[in-house]
């Protein structure tokens, strides 16, 4: 089974590239989507989370607010939160992509904003890094989650800019056309890094 590791900033078109994955059959593993059902699920995560920050779940829910007070602005609490998230994500990452293999899929693809920082950047065959031109990225995430145009840039301004991922990662698909010209560019770059990682 072959590992490709998917990242990029908000808006430059990584939902397109895994749906095209999807016709691989890939198994997807969405890094924010499972630390999500982890917050709800994972009493590993929960404890280690108060022994650290103290009482920041509300029932079973994380108190945004509260927890993000403790770390905003303090490296050290945000360090910390970081270290033990990505302990627990890597983990059940390995675990869902070693459940892919012995269910023989031929591909998994890990999706992760903080995929190049992790531990499981190693585990990929291959790295890529999906790039958008910045005002396709901004109208992008304002039609998505109906935000200003000023906040969407604020949003954009504060992520690393597409130069970082390419110089990071082993391929770069660039996002600049329609969205049909986009998907068969995928397409080709993902049948040339699975028939590449085979031979």
């Amino acid at each position: 089974m072959k590992i490709i590791g998917i990242v990029g900033a908000t808006g430059a078109g990584k939902t397109t590239a895994l749906n095209v994955l999807r016709e691989f059959n890939a198994e997807i593993l969405d890094c924010d989507a499972i630390y999500h059902q982890l917050l709800t699920n994972s009493d590993e995560l929960r404890e280690r989370l108060i022994a650290r920050f103290g009482s920041v779940f509300d029932s079973n829910a994380l108190n945004r607010k509260k927890l993000g007070s403790i770390v905003f602005g303090n490296q050290q609490a945000l360090a910390d939160l970081n270290a033990i998230t990505f302990d627990i994500i890597t983990a059940e990452i390995r675990r869902r992509t070693a459940l892919a293999r012995e269910r023989g899929c031929a591909v998994t693809a890990i999706d992760g904003v903080a995929l190049l920082d992790s531990d499981l950047k190693q585990d990929c065959d291959a790295m890529v890094a999906i790039t958008a031109p910045v005002e396709t990225r901004i109208r992008r995430i304002m039609a998505r989650e109906n935000i200003s145009e000023e906040y969407a840039r604020k949003r954009v301004s504060a992520q690393k800019p597409d130069s970082w991922f390419s110089d990071h990662c082993d391929y770069t698909l660039v996002n600049d056309g329609d969205q049909e010209t986009y998907a068969r560019r995928a397409r080709t770059l993902f049948e040339h890094i699975l028939s590449s990682q085979e031979d």
